[in-house]
Parts: C-alpha cells; sequence; structure tokens
C-alpha cells in the first residue's frame, strides 16, 4: 500500500518537473530547465526504489517517503504566517520633485535655476557634476549604444512628449450623475480592457504629492491638486525583454510601457472630463504624484528594496500611471502584504546584482517617518548616463520578476503563506537561474 502512494508521489514529482521543465525552455531559462530536468529524474527513481526492495522494508520506505513528501508540502503551503511589526506608511514631509536625478539632470551650468538649486543643496553638486561628464541617457558615446534600439526608445519618450497638453483638458458644462460604486466598477474594467495589468483606487492624500514641480517645462512651480480620488494601474513590462536589462532592449520595453501606461491615463482623464468632472493624467514628465506611494496605498503592492512597487502577480516589473479626480470613487482598502517586505528583507538579490551599488544590504530604516529602504539615487542615475540604458538589472532578477504562470504561481502561494517557503524560495531561486543571473542577450541583431 505505502509503496504504491510513493509510486504515485513519483509519478506527479515526474509530471511537475517536466512541467516546469518546458516551461523553463519557453522562458529561455537553459539553467533551470536543466536543473528541473535532472531533479525531475533523480527524485522519480529515488521515489521508486521502496518498489524494488523486499517486503517489509519496501513498506517502511515507502511510508518514510510518502510522510516527507507531505510534510514538505504541509511546512511549504500552509498558512501561518508570523505578523511584521506594524508599519508607517505615512512621511512627514513632501517630497521635492526638483531634488530627483530627472530634475537635477535638466539643470543647465550657469542658468538661474542651476545656481540656486545648488545654493540651497551644495552638497548635491559634486555628485551631479560627475555624471555631467558621462555622454547620458540614450546618447551616442554610451556603453550599451544600439542606434536602432536606441532611437526606437528616444520615439517612444517623443509621443510621449506629444501627449503632455493632454495630461488636463477642458470640462463638460453638463455634469453627469454618478454612482460611486458603478463608476468604479466602470472605470476599472475600461482600464483593464485598454490594457493595464491591474487598477485599484484611493482616496488621494497630501502626501501623495511632489511639493513642487521639477521638470523644464513647471520647475519651481508649487503642486497644487485639490482632487479626492487617485485610480492608480499598472501596466506589464515584457519579460524577455526586461531580461535583457541593463543593456538596449530593456530601456526598449521600458519607454514603451510609459507610451502605454501614459495614454490609458489620459484617455481615463479625458473621459471623466466629459462627463463633467475634472482629472488630470500622471504619466511619465507629467507627474504631480508618487505614483509607487498611490499605487502602494490603492492596494496594488508594497515598496520594495530597491525602491520600486513591488507587485504580487509581477513583482517590479510594471509601469505605472495615475489618474487623480473629482468623480464619485469607492477606494479600496489596503491590506498590507507583510510577506513581500519579510521576502525583500531576506533575499538581497537585487542589491547584490546592482552594477551600480545602489541598492542597500541593510534592513530598513525610517525615513521621513516612514519604515523603508533607501537607494543610492546619485549612483543609479550616474551609471545610467554611463551605459545609455535605464538599467533595470533589478527588475531582472528579482525572483517575483519571473512570468506570472503556473510555476510561478505556485511559488508566489507558498511565499505568501509560510515563512519557512520564503526562505527556501531564495535559495531555490539561486538554484535555478542563478545568484546573479545573466542578461539573455546583448543586442536584438542576435
Amino acid at each position: 500500500m505505502l509503496t504504491s502512494i510513493s509510486a504515485i508521489i513519483a509519478g506527479i514529482i515526474f509530471l511537475a518537473m517536466m512541467y516546469s521543465t518546458i516551461t523553463s525552455v519557453k522562458e529561455k531559462e537553459k539553467r533551470a530547465a536543466i536543473i528541473f530536468f535532472s531533479l525531475g529524474i533523480i527524485l522519480t527513481i529515488i521515489f521508486l526504489l521502496p518498489n524494488l526492495c523486499p517486503y517489509p522494508l519496501n513498506e517502511i520506505l515507502g511510508g518514510a517517503f510518502s510522510l516527507l513528501f507531505f510534510l514538505i508540502i504541509l511546512i511549504s503551503f500552509f498558512p501561518f504566517n508570523r505578523k511584521l511589526r506594524t508599519e508607517g506608511i505615512v512621511p512627514r514631509e513632501k517630497i521635492d520633485e526638483r531634488d530627483t536625478m530627472f530634475s537635477r539632470n535638466i539643470l543647465e551650468p550657469g542658468s538661474e535655476n542651476y545656481q540656486a538649486y545648488y545654493n540651497k543643496h551644495p552638497e548635491k553638486q559634486p555628485f551631479d557634476e560627475a555624471f555631467r561628464k558621462n555622454p547620458g541617457l540614450l546618447e551616442k558615446g554610451t556603453a550599451f549604444y544600439d542606434k536602432n534600439i536606441f532611437n526606437a526608445a528616444t520615439a517612444n519618450f517623443d509621443i510621449i512628449e506629444a501627449n503632455r497638453a493632454f495630461v488636463t483638458g477642458n470640462i463638460a458644462e453638463t455634469q453627469e450623475p454618478q454612482e460611486a460604486r458603478q463608476t468604479t466598477e466602470f472605470i476599472q474594467n475600461l482600464v483593464k480592457k485598454m490594457g493595464a495589468h491591474s487598477v485599484r483606487i484611493t482616496e488621494l492624500n497630501d502626501y501623495h504629492l511632489y511639493s513642487y514641480r521639477g521638470r523644464d517645462h513647471n520647475y519651481g512651480k508649487k503642486v497644487q491638486n485639490n482632487h479626492k480620488y487617485a485610480i492608480a494601474f499598472t501596466v506589464e513590462m515584457n519579460h524577455e525583454f526586461i531580461r535583457n536589462a541593463p543593456y538596449a532592449l530593456a530601456i526598449l520595453e521600458s519607454s514603451r510601457q510609459y507610451v502605454r501606461s501614459g495614454i490609458i491615463a489620459i484617455r481615463i482623464a479625458q473621459y471623466i472630463r466629459r462627463m463633467g468632472y475634472d482629472a488630470r493624467a500622471h504619466i511619465d514628465g507629467e507627474y504631480e504624484v508618487i505614483c509607487p506611494l498611490v499605487a502602494r496605498d490603492a492596494n496594488l503592492g508594497e515598496i520594495g528594496r530597491m525602491g520600486l512597487l513591488m507587485t504580487p502577480g509581477l513583482g517590479p516589473r510594471v509601469r505605472i500611471a495615475v489618474v487623480t479626480t473629482s468623480i464619485p470613487l469607492v477606494p479600496n482598502k489596503r491590506k498590507e502584504n507583510s510577506s513581500m517586505i519579510d521576502f525583500c528583507t531576506n533575499c538581497k538579490k537585487c542589491a547584490e546584482a546592482c552594477p551600480s551599488n545602489a541598492i542597500p544590504f541593510d534592513d530598513r530604516k525610517e525615513i521621513n517617518g516612514v519604515l523603508r529602504w533607501q537607494i543610492n539615487q546619485e549612483a543609479c542615475f550616474t551609471y545610467w548616463t554611463k551605459v545609455g540604458t535605464d538599467c533595470g538589472r533589478c527588475i531582472s532578477v528579482c525572483p517575483y520578476s519571473h512570468p506570472n504562470n503556473s510555476l510561478h504561481k505556485i511559488v508566489r502561494y507558498g511565499i505568501k503563506n509560510s515563512p519557512l517557503f520564503r526562505y527556501a524560495a531564495v535559495k531555490m531561486d539561486d538554484l535555478f537561474y542563478g545568484r546573479k543571473p545573466k542578461p539573455l542577450t546583448r543586442f536584438i541583431q542576435k
């Protein structure tokens, strides 16, 4: 009897490992495919061994192997999460967009804004003068320059630039009566139909907003946004392209999804204005809000070690856009996903793989009233200006960034429910994919 159970388990293991092998081949993960196939053969043989032994040894071994198998399944997937301490999530002060690297990058040496900024922040000037000596993002002379890919990515950013005029617009004179729940459901369904991966609603809080704008066309403008709600959504970045990070294909995909998310946000904002309510799209280069904070509070994920939004299904392999509005909506209740924070605390894979050493290895610290990790944005951006891409290496190696198929959904389920599985999952990911996985390829021409 017990030998038969062991044989059935052997069959289950073999089928599961062969499925994992085929899935890995489709994902172009050669190392994982070889290990899954090898483990499938080895484990199948081990669980079939009791059938080759004489009685009663076969029953003893069959029982031991079966018990071991079910214990591993129970420990790995039974929900018994430890509770992490309650998080402080409300920053004490707003972020000034002028302090971000994108804003500092556009400061012209000798200009009035340049002088004013570095008079106020002299400690930042040495770092900024260093990156200004490099060729720059998407420029010739960078380490990963590719004329076709870089120009294709720049064309995407040109499209975003051309759509800036549509982030705001005229509001219809006649206001259509709205029922909050129905409107919320309609908008969420519409956003998904337009191509978003996930969408949620939150009340717009003061700390979601920048204090001052920092881009060339609105530099130093105080942010004033009285909208009540924020619609946050994510779009998926292609796994294969992101696996090329930090090479050129990664920024091509990144820019493509900035366009995609931006167009969706603009269309939703325009729809709301036509219904007679104010709305503003927040897209690349036109942010009044800190999108990861809004998305987190809308229950789309948590802020991980790399400083990006970590979503349950795609990890950081997303781009975010936001629409703020006065139309009546029903906000989603935030549910803290402590399993993701716990996983990030132990994993540290992004920190080890970061080519600029910009991601911290230590535990979270309270910064501006929030327990969080703080990346070195100067080191990160300086690397961008050397290689010409927006890197994305941290996104590429993150275990949460694997495709959202059955294989990885099972792993994510275990991570969500068991601290022991979270520990094991880091080791398994290192085994199957490597602690520092190599990029898939460098150029599209290969």
